[in-house]
């Protein structure tokens, strides 16, 4: 009863909103190629990172110097014995005439066997008895530089890290007479190899996906570019969790505001597990009830690095094989990743395809509801005896007729991506082609709506963008039921409110209809259709790059040399 009292309050009596200061993307203030000032902002975020790392750990989190109570400290936190897929060996390390005791923790499943029994365990158990060059001046010192030849070991005075690093695959190696512990990356889960994309297939292009292991990712991205200023930056988010993150851009070319927002976003989170972007992309976009997607989500390294190369930003995250890229506008959600390997021509007619799709898609079965009630003027006469001899027996009005057609059109999809991969596209096809003949002659619909739906669902297949699909097949329902209360009339509202609806819309301060709503440029080289190769001089300058351009004005000089020859 409070919810609905507070509710009628909201609605019957005006209150003043809260005042929102939502983030804009603005030009940046440092001036492009002074790299003094550029790198202003990198080395505050440097100087944190550091502040953070050389913080004291909480009162209670300190490792001891007592191996037993780090002991009990460490059996207590992953629940030993009970846990049985955590390995806890104690040994003993020879340091001068002494025999000093240690144990090593770490997750079986998650780490490298091989390593650790070679490259951490036999020199601590059997190098610590041989005769060393002395150059360690204490017991610490003698572990990290001549016991531990792993090239990953950090030293840590906080049972937290050593937790976060045990978790995230790694080992922690404690010491009786040592404050702290050391800690060692030595990763070895089973994972998938680099394959090809299932879901983003093209035909001319890179045939590599990413998978779900961070730096297996990020390393993808890197290897395409080969910038030293493509810059990597590590966030977790999860307060339990603790999921790493990756914040990618190149450095001299993206508006550091931008990288400022994003970082914010992700370091204000407040979930205890993160599991997969699509969570995150839920977490972080700008607006959840908008139907479309604001960031694209992509399986592609090729693509991702084209994006970052235009000034944008991808959010890697670890166990996940998609990678969100910001900002965007509605235009790049009709692009394919397979625009930039084929000539401009055909790039064209392909978008001049889809978006025909995204058309029939989104308005078919509205226009087909609204000009067989209101409008049968606009239909030629023989068309028209042809519809209504066609529906003479059919007993539901328009309306029931093609909704019972598109939901049985969605169920046929839903089944045969659910059912398995061999028996899907023969469920998809059968199905369809039995429940339209047989629908057809029971007499529940009309030959004609069948026609209307199949086109409207090959339309939806066209898409490039699969989240993009979603919010289009969402939407047609909503155009079928203003088709049926008010026509053309009904529909041309839809479209006025999504229209304005779009253009309030910002996808990380960079308006979702841009450069169109509002116009922000007068050369449109890529954003309905494409211009060629050599004319795609800019990078989008909605982005507020630091560097405007993306290649000389004459790129192609061997053109240039051979008029100056002649």
């Amino acid at each position: 009863m409070s919810f609905i009292s507070r509710q009628l309050k909201k609605y019957l009596f005006f209150e003043e909103p809260e005042k929102q200061e939502k983030f804009i993307l603005k030009p940046d203030s440092k001036p492009a190629g002074n790299k003094s000032q550029e790198n202003d902002s990198f080395e505050k975020v440097k100087e944190k990172k550091i502040a953070e790392s050389d913080q004291p750990p909480e009162p209670g989190d300190e490792v001891k110097s007592d191996i037993n109570a780090n002991l009990l400290h460490m059996k207590d936190v992953y629940s030993i014995p009970v846990n049985s897929d955590i390995i806890l060996r104690e040994f003993d390390i020879v340091y001068g005439c002494m025999s000093v005791r240690a144990f090593i923790i770490f997750f079986d499943g998650m780490t490298d066997r091989e390593v650790i029994n070679n490259y951490i365990l036999k020199p601590l158990m059997v190098n610590s008895i041989m005769p060393l060059k002395d150059t360690a001046e204490s017991l610490e010192d003698y572990i990290v530089r001549q016991l531990m030849p792993h090239c990953q070991v950090s030293i840590n005075k906080a049972y937290k890290k050593a937790v976060e690093e045990v978790n995230f695959g790694g080992c922690a190696l404690f010491v009786d007479g040592l404050a702290v512990c050391f800690t060692a990356d030595v990763k070895g889960w089973d994972h998938r190899g680099i394959e090809k994309p299932n879901n983003e297939i093209i035909i001319k292009g890179p045939q590599e996906a990413f998978n779900e292991v961070l730096r297996t990712n990020s390393a993808q991205i890197r290897k395409r570019l080969k910038d030293e200023d493509l810059i990597v930056e590590d966030v977790l988010v999860g307060k339990v969790s603790r999921t790493p993150c990756s914040i990618m851009y190149i450095k001299d070319v993206v508006n550091e505001a931008l990288v400022a927002e994003i970082r914010r976003r992700l370091e204000g989170i407040r979930v205890d597990y993160l599991l997969d972007a699509g969570a995150l992309e839920q977490l972080i976009e700008d607006s959840t009830i908008y139907p479309s997607p604001q960031m694209i989500s992509t399986e592609r390294p090729d693509y991702v690095s084209e994006l970052l190369v235009s000034g944008r930003v991808a959010i890697i995250v670890d166990g996940s094989p998609n990678v969100l890229v910001v900002p965007i506008t509605a235009y790049d959600l009709m692009h394919s990743p397979e625009d930039n390997y084929i000539r401009y021509p055909y790039v064209n007619l392909l978008r001049y395809i889809r978006y025909i799709a995204g058309f029939l898609a989104l308005l078919l079965p509205g226009l087909y509801v609204a000009v067989t009630n209101y409008h049968h003027e606009m239909i030629p006469t023989d068309l028209l005896l042809a519809i209504e001899a066609s529906r003479e027996k059919v007993p539901f009005p328009s309306l029931v007729e093609i909704l019972l057609m598109e939901l049985s059109f969605e169920l046929i999809r839903e089944a045969g991506l659910r059912v398995p991969g061999p028996i899907g596209p023969t469920l998809g096809i059968i199905g369809a082609l039995i429940l339209g003949q047989a629908a057809v002659a029971a007499n529940i619909v009309s030959p004609i709506l069948i026609i209307i739906v199949a086109v409207t669902g090959i339309g939806s297949f066209a898409i490039p963008n699969y989240s993009l699909a979603y919010s289009i097949r969402i939407l047609r329902f909503a155009f079928i039921f203003l088709g049926v209360l008010a026509g053309f009339l009904g529909i041309t509202m839809g479209l006025f409110i999504a229209g304005s609806w779009s253009t309030a819309l910002k996808s990380f301060g960079v308006p979702f209809m841009a450069p169109l709503g509002p116009r922000t440029s007068n050369k449109f080289k890529n954003v309905i259709f494409k211009a060629p190769e050599w004319k795609m001089e800019n990078r989008p300058d909605y982005l507020n790059t630091k560097k405007k351009k993306m290649q000389d004005k004459y790129s192609m000089q061997w053109k240039q040399d051979g008029k100056k020859k002649k």
